[in-house]
């Protein structure tokens, strides 16, 4: 049964403190500006601020989510977050994309913020997974869901609003199976209007989190067979991904030109 207040309560929560983080965050800009002022593919000045405010509100929507999900939500959430903030800071200067490009500087010796990012996510998309499912082979899969959902959703976030209303799509059916998805569709929303009118920007940071919160929606929500179907599509999606991202960006440049 669907647990309506529960959703509301989430949603709330998580869509209240997103914005109220932006709105300190923009206005205090810890570290100074140049750590969250960016220019988007078009030369506008947009800034990092929705990204961490996503990570915090998605964690906070969690909290009123189902107590299950909870443990999980948190670690995946913010270690996505994390993750993708340190990549959002320390790759501003370096042309590199996708994970050949990475794991090819990590066999170099170099270990980049890229591959932090990849490792460290995938790490706690596991932790997740174990924390969710007790069967070794679930908790595996339940780990390429959440880590898979991350890098998606971090990989359609080529243009305005791209991430965030991916975000939404994917986590409406995940609302009829629990309140978790409550929590990253509310923050995803928040940020909308602004990513939309390029004021600001997700980030890695607000799109991993979105992501990794929306897989441990899915995992909550299937059994072994629903989670190797999700996971074998998101390898699938992953594989093919980089390739279209990379198009987009190259039309992207051609656009700003």
């Amino acid at each position: 049964m669907i647990d309506v207040t529960r959703i509301l309560r989430s949603a709330v929560i998580a869509a209240g403190v997103t914005h109220a983080a932006r709105t300190v965050l923009r206005r205090t800009k810890p570290g100074g500006a140049d750590l969250w002022d960016r220019k988007n593919h078009a030369g506008r000045p947009v800034d990092l601020c929705s990204g961490p405010a996503v990570t915090v509100g998605v964690a906070a929507g969690a909290l009123a989510a189902d107590p299950g999900t909870r443990a999980a939500a948190l670690v995946a959430t913010f270690a996505a977050g994390a993750c993708g903030a340190y990549d959002d800071v320390a790759a501003v200067d370096d042309p590199r994309r996708g994970f050949r490009a990475h794991l090819g500087a990590l066999r170099s010796g170099e270990l980049s913020s890229g591959a932090v990012k990849l490792f460290g996510i995938s790490a706690a998309g596991l932790v997740a997974g174990a924390l969710l499912k007790e069967r070794p082979v679930d908790k595996v899969l339940a780990g390429v869901v959440v880590a898979g959902t991350a890098h998606v959703i971090n990989l359609v976030d080529v243009r305005p609003g791209r991430a965030a209303q991916a975000a939404l799509a994917l986590g409406a059916a995940g609302l009829l199976r629990g309140s978790i998805a409550a929590a990253p569709m509310a923050a995803a929303a928040a940020v909308l209007p602004d990513d939309l009118a390029e004021r600001g920007m997700l980030g890695d940071s607000g799109a991993h989190a979105l992501g990794a919160a929306l897989g441990v929606a899915i995992v909550a929500g299937n059994g072994r067979a629903g989670l190797a179907a999700h996971a074998a599509a998101l390898v699938a999606a992953a594989a093919c991904g980089e390739r279209v991202s990379a198009w987009a960006r190259k039309d992207l440049r051609q656009d700003s030109n």
